[in-house]
Formats: C-alpha cells, sequence, structure tokens
C-alpha cells in the first residue's frame, strides 16, 4: 500500500504545530496588516489626547505599546520557525516517499526491461539497437 505524505503529515500534526501555523497565517493576511494599523492609530489618538486627556494611559514616547509590540514580535518570529521547521520535517518525509518510489519504479522497469529481453528472445528478435541506444542515452544522463 503506497504511502500518503499528506496523511502522514496530518498525522504527525501536534496541537501546538495547528496553532503556529493558523498564527502565522493569521500573520502573513492583510487582516493582520489592517486590525493592527486601526489598533496602533487607536492607541496613538487616545494617548496623545485625541480623546481627552484623561483616557490617556501610555503617554509618549508610548513605552507599554512598544513592550506590546516587541513581545509580540518575538512570539511570531517563533510562530513562523515553528511553521517553517513543520515545513522542513514535511519537505523530508516527501522527498523520502519519492525516493522510494524511484527505488520502487526502477526495480519493476528493470523487471519489465528483463521480460521484454526474454520475450525477444524467445520470438528471435533483435533487440541489439535499442539495447546501444538505451545505453547511450543512460550514459549521457550522468
Amino acid at each position: 500500500m503506497p504511502r500518503n505524505a499528506n496523511e502522514e503529515l496530518k498525522r504527525l500534526r501536534t496541537l501546538g504545530d495547528k496553532l503556529a501555523d493558523e498564527l502565522t497565517r493569521f500573520a502573513g493576511s492583510m487582516t493582520f496588516v489592517y486590525v493592527h494599523t486601526f489598533w496602533f492609530g487607536v492607541w496613538i489618538i487616545i494617548n496623545v489626547g485625541g480623546l481627552g486627556l484623561g483616557l490617556a494611559f501610555d503617554k509618549y514616547p508610548f513605552g507599554l505599546l512598544t513592550l506590546i509590540v516587541s513581545l509580540e514580535a518575538i512570539f511570531l518570529s517563533t510562530f513562523v520557525m515553528i511553521s517553517q521547521n513543520r515545513q522542513a520535517k514535511a519537505a523530508e518525509i516527501r522527498s523520502a516517499l519519492d525516493y522510494q518510489t524511484n527505488v520502487k519504479a526502477e526495480a519493476e522497469i528493470e523487471l519489465i526491461l528483463t521480460a521484454l529481453d526474454r520475450i525477444a528472445n524467445k520470438q528471435g528478435v533483435d533487440i541489439s539497437d535499442l539495447v546501444l541506444q538505451h545505453n547511450r542515452a543512460r550514459d549521457l544522463a550522468k
């Protein structure tokens, strides 16, 4: 039974992997940009006194906002790296499955060629020109 890389990858995904993928997907969207633009705009308007000085809680130079944005950047970069590591693992699994498929196909092709050679010999058909042509093409590919 052939192995399906996508099914194996889905089976290997942990809750943390799913969370990292979803956060990375959201962070890479225009919705993320819009939400942050709105949030920063409101934060700055409130804290420069645009809605009244009594509402200001993080006066210029916005130290609390800077702290929050820095922490967010740390966590977002970590989630991006987690997703990238998982994607690298997925590529390795796909590569291993491709290799297994190629080895199996090569063995089956070799069996077919052997059977074809036997059939040709039994029928008295000369295929030496095909074999020579095949060997030249193989040598050129190396």
